[in-house]
């Protein structure tokens, strides 16, 4: 599996304008939606209900919230950054800048651990972490996520 494969231009969302994790996770759940085809609440939903399990806040400032859906037949990833650091709950206590959303059809066990951990390791890079930070335009992001 390649990040091509999952993410596209288009998943890719910067600046969100967010006060808070909540509403951080309300904004990208409605982008998704616009991709996928979930309902917005039910992304919401269930994303919220893998929090309250534990934070996907996974240290070094990025995040990686992710859930499952009967209702689709691929694996999407959305990249987003939001406008300013939020606190995410995270291991290390940090504030999150860099957050990947993974949503994968309920019955893909196999596909859904390995884009995880594909973008696991890209989130635990800090030096593309650092390019990641750096970088404002969707196009960039994209072109940096593929060669990884």
């Amino acid at each position: 599996m390649n990040i091509s494969n999952i993410l596209n231009e288009k998943s890719i969302f910067l600046n969100l304008k967010s006060g808070n994790k909540r509403e951080f996770l309300q904004d990208l759940a409605q982008k998704a939606s616009e991709v996928t085809g979930i309902d917005t609440l039910s992304i919401f939903d269930s994303i919220l209900e893998r929090e309250n399990l534990g934070s996907t806040g996974f240290g070094g400032g990025t995040a990686l919230p992710h859930s499952r859906f009967t209702s689709i037949d691929n694996v999407y990833a959305f990249f987003a950054k939001p406008s300013s650091n939020l606190d995410f709950d995270a291991i290390d206590g940090k504030p999150v800048d860099l957050v990947f959303l993974l949503i994968s059809p309920e019955n893909s066990g196999a596909d859904h651990l390995t884009a995880l951990a594909m973008l696991s390791r890209i989130l635990k890079d800090e030096n593309m972490c650092h390019k990641l930070r750096q970088m404002s335009k969707p196009t960039e992001i994209y072109a940096l996520l593929c060669e990884a």
